[in-house]
């Protein structure tokens, strides 16, 4: 079952739409706000992105290029009650798949939903993996497997594995881990990482894959 993204902050219309759209077969999850939206999206995975343009806290055009900086593949459909050209142009610079103006019917949604699906379906998306024994990490899909069975990992947890991997027996600082994880500087304590690590660490030693990830001057990722 395919999974869709609704952000909408008109809760009547937000809980029909999600309605239809299960009733549809397609798993629906609903966010009244651009910013539960991004964060929603930044934690699951979704195929396709159902956007209204005004929204509170952050509208659906700063939700947009927040996703494409995340993932430059997902399909984005636009919703609004505006219909000028200005929308519609600054829409598809973002990288919007279709637009639809309210009011619109359900029916005329579907099938723009199913069309975008259908292109996703059609286009040749590269996976990117790196090979490290047993561990397999996806990079595209942000999940990593150990003998084909996935960890589990939360996006940064990925992305810290991802790092360490690259970076194999070279020990780094919570700071340098901080920085290229978080894409900031370290201002505060290194909690933040080492409850990141630690978290990571419990991860990989459920499995019966010999890598290792010691801490001291800084943290070092080794495989026995």
């Amino acid at each position: 079952m395919n999974k869709i993204l609704l952000a909408e902050d008109d809760e009547n219309l937000g809980v029909m739409l999600k309605n239809y759209l299960r009733a549809k077969r397609y798993e629906t999850d609903l966010y009244e706000d651009g910013e539960k939206a991004f964060i929603g999206f930044y934690n699951n995975h979704y195929d396709l992105c159902i956007l209204d343009v005004m929204m509170p806290v952050k509208d659906g055009f700063t939700l947009a290029k927040e996703i494409r900086s995340v993932n430059k593949e997902v399909p984005i459909i636009f919703l609004t009650a505006r219909s000028m050209k200005y929308d519609v142009l600054e829409g598809f610079k973002i990288g919007a798949d279709d637009y639809i103006t309210k009011p619109f019917k359900l029916d005329e949604m579907l099938l723009r939903v199913a069309s975008a699906m259908r292109r996703q379906s059609m286009r040749e998306v590269p996976v990117k993996t790196l090979e490290k024994g047993g561990l397999t990490l996806d990079i595209f899909a942000l999940r990593a497997f150990v003998d084909g069975n996935n960890l589990g990992l939360s996006p940064k947890e990925f992305m810290l594995l991802l790092l360490f991997a690259q970076n194999e027996n070279t020990t780094m600082s919570a700071e340098r881990l901080y920085e290229e994880v978080w894409k900031a500087p370290m201002t505060g304590d290194k909690n933040d990482v080492q409850t990141a690590v630690s978290k990571l660490r419990k991860k990989i030693e459920a499995t019966d894959y010999d890598i290792y990830i010691t801490r001291g001057r800084g943290y070092t990722f080794e495989r026995k």
